[in-house]
């Protein structure tokens, strides 16, 4: 009777691994490789979004803040593109802002464009003509910069947070040429962020992904 116990445990405790293996296979992993400084500091997973469209977070007036200045990513926030926590990635952090007050976070630029491609995909309630200001980090020191304003490098040798190519931002193009003498790439403003931009950066990092 103890050994026919032991194996229905062995047969019960294989099954949940496999179980675990199965429900593995719907994420898709990034890890981080030891000594390099620009990577994100640790392991994180990009699934796809629980809904089908996400709620933005409503403004809160006792935050302090004026309605449409930069925010604190919750560290809650999902992105409503990839469904990873932005929190986690200081230096690549991106928001959108709505005239409404409500607020989007996004764990990197490439998601926050692709977010203004097709906002219809991602939230049933705005447009991209409602977008009250828009805010990526600083890849410096993590300060929050206006989007419209900041210096974007495309081809860097540094990976995003989801482990392909992304557009590390900087407050001048003097932060950004000393970027990519470092790590190679090319300087990019807001404008220059053109439909063909947003598909080859999508591709590269969501290509293994139906969102």
């Amino acid at each position: 009777m103890t050994t026919l116990n032991g194996r229905r445990r062995t047969l019960l405790a294989g099954g949940a691994l496999l179980a675990a293996g199965l429900a593995g296979a719907l994420f898709w992993r990034h890890g981080t490789r030891a000594g390099t400084d620009f990577e994100p500091p640790f392991e994180d997973i990009c699934i796809v979004p629980p809904t089908r469209v996400s709620t933005p977070h409503p403004y809160d007036p006792a935050s302090g803040l004026a309605m449409y200045e930069a925010r604190p990513v919750p560290a809650e926030a999902r992105c409503p593109v990839c469904g990873m926590y932005p929190a986690r990635f200081p230096r690549w952090a991106a928001q959108i802002i709505f005239t409404d007050g409500s607020a989007h976070f996004f764990d990197s630029p490439v998601d926050l464009f692709m977010f203004l491609a097709e906002p219809g995909r991602f939230d049933a309630s705005h447009s991209a003509e409602d977008a009250a200001a828009l805010y990526v980090a600083n890849f410096e020191d993590g300060s929050w910069l206006d989007a419209r304003t900041a210096v974007f490098v495309i081809e860097a040798r540094v990976r995003g947070p989801m482990r392909g190519p992304d557009l590390p931002a900087f407050a001048s193009t003097a932060a950004a040429q000393a970027f990519i003498a470092a790590q190679g790439g090319r300087a990019l403003h807001f404008t220059d962020i053109d439909p063909a931009v947003v598909g080859s950066l999508r591709d590269a990092n969501h290509g293994h992904h139906t969102h």
